[in-house]
């Protein structure tokens, strides 16, 4: 088992990690104010499921070999940027369509949460910067001869400490949304978030392995 203070102290690492600016908060920050809370969280579960996988294939791994293969690495680095500028690209579509009207008035069909939730776990998934984290992260707080039970302990520790914070995020925005009654804003607001997420699959796709 790992002690309460180093799983303390690696949740504390996993919320200071999950808050920090990313296409995850952007991907949960939209679907939030698109689809409401329900749509929020549903993105926040499926990052959180996407981390749990991620250090899952840490503790078989998996996720060593990826990162030790530049081609495998790259690989997956070029279609997560792709999707991100994919999403961006959406939010665009809808800026330029512009069929936004009064949230009391607007009878179009919100973001559904099974749409979110896979766009939360896409964004995750196709992002090999995670298993880049996690690789350097749990060694720290893992002994030196550390069992595949105990990396487990420490996935169930992240997943929960990113459905915290992104749930967190998720009932705010949502809760925000009735501030963005007005149908100028929200396509002001999509049109910043499609253009950050763009730029993040363009970064993404820039960085080196």
């Amino acid at each position: 088992m790992i002690p309460g203070t180093t799983a303390a102290s690696f949740l504390l690492v996993v919320l200071l990690g999950a808050m920090s600016p990313g296409p995850d908060f952007v991907v949960v920050t939209r679907s939030a104010l698109t689809g409401g809370r329900r749509a929020g969280i549903a993105a926040g579960l499926g990052i959180a499921l996407g981390v749990f996988a991620w250090v899952v294939a840490i503790a078989l791994g998996v996720a060593a070999v990826l990162t030790a293969s530049a081609v495998a690495f790259t690989v997956v680095k070029l279609v997560g940027a792709a999707y991100l500028v994919f999403l961006g690209v959406k939010a665009w579509l809808a800026v330029r369509r512009g069929e936004y009207r009064d949230l009391r008035e607007d009878k179009t069909e919100p973001l559904k949460a099974v749409a979110a939730f896979r766009q939360g776990l896409f964004t995750n998934l196709l992002n090999p910067k995670v298993a880049v984290y996690f690789l350097a992260l749990l060694p720290q707080f893992l002994p030196a001869d550390g069992s595949t039970l105990q990396t487990l302990e420490l996935a169930a520790i992240a997943t929960a400490g990113t459905v915290l914070w992104f749930v967190t995020l998720a009932v705010v925005v949502g809760a925000l949304k009735k501030v963005f009654r007005d149908r100028r804003v929200r396509r002001g607001l999509d049109a910043v978030l499609g253009s950050l997420l763009v730029v993040l699959g363009l970064k993404v796709a820039a960085e080196a392995a």
